[in-house]
This record gives C-alpha cells, sequence and structure tokens, in this order.
C-alpha cells in the first residue's frame, strides 16, 4: 500500500522533513537543535501571508510597500521583512530598503526597466518569496544555528 506524500499541513510537513534529515545526520549536535524556533518562523511564515494588510506604490525603478504593524501578521511581518530584505537584495542584485516606523516600508528598486516590471509584477507577497535560500535558513533555524 502507498502512503500519502504529505504528511499534515504545509508547516507540519516542513517539521517532519527537516526532523528526519536531523535525525539521518550522525552530525547533528542535538544540544543545539531547537525545533520550536523553526515552528514559530513557519507561524510567522504563514501569519504574513495570510493576514499581512499591505499597500503598493510604484516609483521610479519599482516599488514602494507600506506594510501595516498591527496584530499577528504585523508582528511576523517586523521580524520576517528587515531579514529578508538584504538577502533579496544580495540575490537579485536590486535595491531593497527597509524603515521601520508606525509602519513597515519596504522599497524594492532595480536597474532597468525589466527589473521594474518583475519587482511591481511580484508585489510584497512575491518579493517575500523570492530566492532560494527559505529550505536553508529553515535548516539552519532548527540546527540552532544563526538563521541569517
Amino acid at each position: 500500500m502507498d502512503l500519502p506524500s504529505e504528511p499534515g499541513s504545509a508547516a507540519f510537513a516542513a517539521i517532519a522533513e527537516i526532523v528526519a534529515m536531523l535525525t539521518a545526520d550522525p552530525q547533528t549536535d542535538w544540544s543545539r537543535v531547537d525545533i520550536d524556533a523553526l515552528r514559530t518562523h513557519l507561524v510567522d511564515m504563514d501569519a504574513l501571508v495570510s493576514g499581512a494588510v499591505q499597500r503598493s506604490e510604484p516609483v521610479p525603478g519599482g516599488l514602494r510597500m507600506h506594510i501595516d504593524r498591527d496584530g499577528r501578521a504585523g508582528s511576523a511581518v517586523l521580524r520576517m521583512v528587515p531579514a529578508h530584505a538584504p538577502v533579496l537584495a544580495e540575490e537579485t542584485g536590486w535595491q531593497s530598503e527597509v524603515s521601520v516606523g508606525d509602519e513597515i516600508t519596504w522599497t524594492v528598486t532595480g536597474p532597468g526597466p525589466a527589473d521594474q516590471q518583475r519587482i511591481r509584477a511580484l508585489g510584497f507577497f512575491g518579493l517575500m518569496a523570492t530566492g532560494d535560500h527559505h529550505r536553508q535558513h529553515h535548516l539552519a533555524l532548527a540546527r540552532g544555528e544563526t538563521a541569517h
């Protein structure tokens, strides 16, 4: 009999996958493992995607996003956007600047018209999902390592 490929919700599946990886790795330092930190981050990811309130405006070269800091989603945004912005810049070559006040303001711009079009098309949620660092970041969190 075949088994389902997913062991539950996406967050549960991510945790289960990383627990299996850590268990299979004889080099795992179990004194440092912090699955709770990974879970907290996955909850933040869900809160950001499902609850963040933002508005965007085009600016020369890209997009400026204004994101509310209210509630659970706002707290998640406050933890995630300032951490993600420099990683996005490094991975894409775009300018990515965050300021924190009554709201979080994130401005992303690129050098050419194709960059501008892509940045605007991605919008806040697409820009947050851009890059191939998320899986490595999650594994580092679970291992108790510095995640950024």
